[in-house]
């Protein structure tokens, strides 16, 4: 089915300075209930208020995971648009629907481009119109994911792991398969919203990169680890985690502006 489309409200922050990537714990069984609520009730308010919903994903390897972000153009930015947003009519229509389904919602990192130009590109993207009674197609092994990788990194480390993964890393994840769309380090500023906590003291890059599927994300798998350029780089890279990288693998749900396959 081809579904209607319109453009993103606010041209001004398609390259966010400022994004949140938000990890939900639902209740088992309620994600479907929320990607509902969110995709059909919860965007446009967002975005009315001053902020971009670039993606929302269900976790194909954490069955109650839903895991989103999205950007503001600065932190004071932030502050008006998330204010404006939760003490607003949306958000009180909605809000005891939408936490009925979740256990946990503080898992949220604060973070900005890695460097110039690393941030996530949305520009030409639409997001897709989808009816209150339709529901969201399910992911299958063929549908377009996104991959997020989490580098857990000792302090004072981002900006100089920043650049060796830019010079090192990044031509050959794009050599043997991924499409690398974004990269981001942690953003330290004070929480400009208390009211909604993030995970202060963390020093994280991450990555983000598109695949075709599930399988051509396999096939990219295999030929890391078969590649000698990143095994090296690995090995180099070694010294400055803190613990080991998450990754997740995330399919964009039906009305998620970012993740989408590009058309032919």
């Amino acid at each position: 089915m081809n579904l209607p489309l319109n453009a993103i409200p606010n041209p001004d922050l398609l390259a966010s300075p400022v994004v949140e990537l938000r990890q939900y714990t639902l209740k088992p069984g309620r994600r479907e209930t929320l990607i509902g609520i969110f995709d059909n009730q919860l965007i446009e308010g967002q975005e009315t208020a001053g902020m971009t919903i670039i993606g929302q994903f269900r976790d194909l390897d954490r069955p109650d995971m839903f895991v989103w972000l999205r950007g503001f153009d600065g932190m004071e930015a932030r502050k008006n648009a998330l204010t404006a947003f939760y003490d607003g009519p949306v958000w009180a229509a909605w809000r005891d629907a939408a936490n009925a389904t979740m256990i946990s919602s503080d898992d949220v990192l604060l973070l900005k481009p890695a460097w110039p130009g690393a941030g996530l590109d949305l520009s030409g993207s639409q997001r897709a119109v989808t009816p209150d009674f339709e529901k969201p197609t399910v992911s299958n092994d063929l549908q377009a994911i996104v991959v997020i990788r989490i580098h857990h990194l000792r302090p004072g480390l981002e900006a100089g792991f920043a650049r060796d993964f830019q010079t090192g890393a990044l031509p050959v994840l794009a050599a043997l398969g991924a499409r690398p769309l974004a990269a981001f380090i942690t953003e330290h500023a004070e929480n400009s919203f208390p009211r909604l906590p993030v995970r202060a003291g963390e020093n994280v890059f991450i990555s983000i990169a598109g695949f075709d599927s599930t399988e051509a994300y396999a096939r990219h798998e295999a030929a890391l680890a078969a590649s000698p350029r990143w095994q090296a780089f690995e090995q180099t890279a070694q010294w400055e985690f803190a613990r080991p990288m998450e990754v997740l693998r995330l399919a964009p749900t039906a009305r998620s502006l970012f993740g989408q396959p590009t058309p032919a």
